[in-house]
């Protein structure tokens, strides 16, 4: 199934054009649905049981507590938050021909902090730059920052509606991992094509950083299948 949605996405981007190539993995994702939905893999009951409207208002879950351990992990969490973000934000300027300077970053890692803030207010997850995002740019081609904020609008109204989000709740999860590979793939050829403009021959400590970061990578991958642990993850 998950190959299924990768070729449908593949054969969407390559030979529909418009519109309708610009959101070859949204159709890919519905199709996979359907076919799920077909086979017996994919469930609306909890569809049917969500009501249209619900009203979110903050703390809904209770006041949050402050507790020096929570508050430190908490802190090592955002700091590689940050540093994933951060690489977003290269990545999505090479996209868009964009240079991003110092302070470019900083508005990016001020504004995924507030983010955060609203997130944990609104009892939600903490809300930061996703690689995912990089893919779609990639894939659709459309870099507008308009189109950015028409999202977020129809992000916030379908918050309001949890029929929505039983909805998404419901794609199985080879139909999204279909759709993950041509995203995620294109986030790390992205990737590479930005490493292939470091200089590695006058600084040695470029080499270091691409050589640890992709020793650090190996070793992640080459957990042994074996251990409890390792499945479970």
């Amino acid at each position: 199934m998950a190959t299924l949605v990768l070729v449908l996405i593949l054969l969407i981007t390559r030979f529909l054009k418009g519109f309708l190539g610009n959101i070859a993995v949204l159709l890919g994702i519905i199709m996979g649905c359907v076919l799920a939905w077909y086979l017996g893999k994919m469930s609306f009951d909890k569809v049917a049981d969500a009501p249209w409207f619900a009203l979110i208002y903050p703390f809904q879950f209770g006041i949050p507590k402050f507790e020096i351990v929570s508050i430190i992990t908490m802190c090592i969490v955002m700091v590689v938050v940050l540093i994933e973000s951060a690489g977003m934000f290269l990545a999505l300027g090479d996209i868009t021909g964009r240079t991003i300077d110092r302070a470019t970053m900083s508005r990016g890692l001020r504004t995924d902090g507030l983010g955060t803030v609203i997130g944990g207010v609104f009892n939600t997850f903490p809300y930061t730059s996703f690689s995912q995002n990089v893919g779609l740019v990639g894939v659709t081609g459309v870099k507008s920052r308009f189109v950015c904020v028409a999202g977020g609008v129809i992000m916030l109204i379908m918050g309001l509606v949890p029929k929505l989000g039983a909805l998404v709740e419901s794609v199985p999860l080879f139909v999204l991992g279909g759709a993950g590979i041509v995203m995620f793939g294109m986030v790390a050829a992205t990737g590479i094509r930005i490493l292939s403009d470091v200089d590695y021959k006058t600084s040695r400590n470029n080499l270091y950083v691409v050589a640890i970061s992709i020793g650090f990578g190996m070793i992640r991958w080459s957990r042994r299948p074996s251990s409890p642990s390792c499945r479970r993850s």
